[in-house]
């Protein structure tokens, strides 16, 4: 029974783990318990494993009205996660954290099952911090996490992005044409490109936007994906940095691209925010990146990208410190500077993990 949901983030490796476990025993039966919100409710079922709802319950990180209600919406999700790993017959859960890994751990440990928990993040959630206590096994994405018996095995990457890395080792040079052809771009040109999430980031958008015409001078290219909603105002900062009425084929603004191999396939530098899938998948890729950690949250995102950076695989800058001015004097010059991008690369390959999902797999083999 695996149990993790709410996003990408814990849906992402859930799946990369259930697809080495079944790989490796076609004949095991593998459950998914996740919410009827999250993002699993279409990745799941997609990926044609069997998903169970559990209601979903945030638990309080202080109090507040919600603590009255704690009580019966847990035991309510307890029992529905108790119900499925009765009816699956699991004998072991495995939790990624979000709001079903809580109940998940609860009825496992009432009934003597053991619990494997793998957390993303470098500072862990509440979720598995509970569930570490009495874990068989403890798997974390970072070194330093704090959690009892934890071993680090790195985020288990997306089959897509596990199919980059193999592609990259046998020849990059393929990977990233084929991909520029796709996205229309210039396998030739130094490229950046700009990521802030599904949701985009205002603080990138505005930095990498009003840098377009340094950017462009200087003769890179750049994929700026701006997330839902945002392509417009980015489209206007564009044309104004360039002072054209037409958007300039050079810099390619999306709102988002399923597809996002494609991108880190041509990408000679990244900007973006540090979500440990982010680090994990650009430090497995040998990519450097320019990190600026969501300025609000528990910090984790700053933890995150702490290895990779000490590394000398990327440079970190708070948000509050980046702004098309910083693009243009510190960005610039290190996506027109090969040799360096080649050593930051280097540096990233170096922490990065990619055989993340064996490892965990490895730990629930243990286990059963």
């Amino acid at each position: 029974m695996l149990a993790g949901g709410g996003s990408a983030g814990h849906v992402n490796p859930l799946l990369a783990v259930a697809d080495e476990l079944v790989a490796r025993d076609p004949d095991l039966v593998v459950t998914v318990l996740g919410t009827e919100q999250g993002l699993e409710s279409e990745l799941v079922p997609g990926r044609g494993y069997p998903l169970v709802h559990v209601p979903r319950v945030p638990l309080p990180r202080r109090p507040t009205l919600d603590w009255f209600a704690l009580p019966a919406r847990l035991r309510a999700a307890v029992d529905a996660a108790g119900a499925a790993i009765d009816e699956a017959g699991a004998q072991v859960v495995v939790g990624f954290g979000g709001y079903v890994a809580t109940p998940a751990y609860l009825a496992a440990r009432h009934r003597g099952i053991p619990v494997v928990v793998h957390e993303q993040n470098a500072r862990p959630g509440l979720a598995n911090r509970l569930g570490a206590r009495w874990a068989a096994a403890v798997a974390v994405t970072f070194p330093g996490t704090r959690l009892p018996g934890a071993v680090v095995t790195g985020l288990p990457l997306r089959p897509e992005l596990a199919d980059l890395v193999a592609e990259r080792a046998t020849d990059a040079r393929a990977a990233r044409t084929r991909a520029a052809a796709e996205l229309g771009l210039d396998p030739d040109l130094p490229t950046l490109v700009v990521t802030g999430g599904s949701l985009g980031a205002v603080s990138l958008n505005l930095a990498a936007a009003g840098a377009s015409g340094a950017l462009l001078a200087a003769g890179a290219q750049v994929l700026h994906l701006t997330g839902a909603g945002k392509a417009d105002a980015v489209r206007d900062l564009v044309r104004d940095g360039v002072q054209g009425a037409g958007l300039p084929g050079r810099y390619q603004v999306r709102e988002y691209l399923g597809r996002m191999q494609l991108a880190l396939a041509v990408a000679d530098l990244v900007l973006c925010r540090s979500g440990a899938g982010t680090v994990s998948e650009l430090a497995a890729l040998g990519l450097p990146a320019v990190y600026v950690p969501l300025p609000v949250g528990n910090g984790e995102q700053r933890l995150n990208a702490r290895p990779v950076v000490d590394a000398g695989g990327g440079v970190l800058v708070p948000d509050v410190e980046l702004d098309a001015a910083w693009v243009r004097e510190r960005l610039v010059p290190m996506l027109t500077d090969a040799s360096a991008l080649a050593a930051m690369g280097a540096a990233a390959a170096g922490v990065g993990r990619t055989d993340s999902a064996a490892r965990v797999a490895d730990l629930v083999e243990g286990v059963l």
